[in-house]
């Protein structure tokens, strides 16, 4: 295939989740309720400034009142739970995002199980694993593994006894997206392998998988050689590698070999555009959601 007709449009899908979102933030203010969402970001890393800025601008858009607390590189990871004591009790806050990476002194493991789970909109607090885990409702799924998920579900990919590997084991995608598409569930019941470093054979494992979802964090590990004619390809990848024909010199790439394996793909996300949206996505639905529960 060698056109763009195999594309899954990341943007349209997440545009159209983001009306369905909207209807509901209008609902919960019409009750009276709006939707509160906290960002708390330590230090000044330049793509969690990014990251933080979009994702404000767009839960606005969306009438869901956020702000963005910015601490000093310094602050101490008790002064960090103090702050997310002050939100957790706050009943105009219905989410909290702590924006990764912390600095160094400061354990993600300790702050991420601080945060009320009722308001845990990135879906990381040990409870929401748990209920993810146990197929259990009530709780939220992380945005991620959630918006491949959904790219996958609108994009009519047949996931019932399909042959899926997912390339990387990490908390924020791989081990969630794997339990998301094995549970006994409408649009999973996947044939799931978990492909990693320590993985002997990796490439057989890619080449007779039906979906590929690569959350490796290697640029362009994954070649057209890997890659079974048909075969359906999620991108999660952010790497930034060497390009002098960039101003900046260098460029954003995936974890796939974008321009070999298209041709070969039954369906593929672009990068950018295809996961990223998503996961914006899935936090304001999450939100959305978060306050629902609150409000009831």
């Amino acid at each position: 295939m060698s056109d763009m007709e195999n594309l899954i449009d990341g943007r349209r899908i997440a545009a159209t989740i983001h009306d369905e979102t909207a209807v509901r933030v209008a609902q919960l203010k019409d009750k009276g309720i709006t939707p509160g969402l906290i960002f708390i970001r330590v230090g000044e890393d330049p793509a969690s400034k990014v990251y933080v800025g979009m994702k404000e601008r767009k839960s606005q858009e969306l009438g869901i009142a956020s702000s963005t607390q910015v601490l000093d590189e310094q602050t101490s990871q008790d002064q960090l739970l103090a702050i997310i004591r002050q939100h957790n009790a706050d009943p105009s806050i219905h989410g909290i995002l702590v924006q990764a990476p912390l600095p160094n002194h400061i354990d993600e493991t300790v702050i991420y199980s601080a945060v009320d789970p009722a308001k845990d909109v990135d879906g990381f607090h040990p409870v929401n694993v748990g209920k993810l885990m146990l197929h259990q409702p009530g709780g939220f799924l992380p945005c991620t593994p959630a918006g491949v998920h959904e790219l996958l579900i609108r994009s009519n990919i047949k996931l019932e006894g399909a042959e899926v590997v997912v390339l990387g084991r990490g908390n924020i995608v791989g081990k969630p997206m794997a339990a998301i598409l094995i549970q006994k569930a409408e649009h999973a019941n996947a044939t799931v392998t978990v492909c990693h470093s320590r993985s002997r054979d990796i490439v057989e494992h890619c080449r007779r998988a039906d979906v590929i979802i690569a959350a490796l964090g290697v640029p362009q590990f994954v070649k057209a050689d890997m890659v079974k004619e048909g075969a359906v390809i999620m991108d999660v990848g952010v790497n930034r590698i060497p390009d002098p024909s960039a101003k900046s010199g260098s460029r954003l790439v995936g974890d796939v070999d974008f321009e070999t394996v298209q041709p070969k793909a039954g369906a593929i996300t672009p990068n950018p555009g295809g996961v990223g949206p998503m996961t914006i996505a899935m936090l304001m639905k999450n939100t959305v959601l978060a306050a629902e529960q609150q409000s009831r």
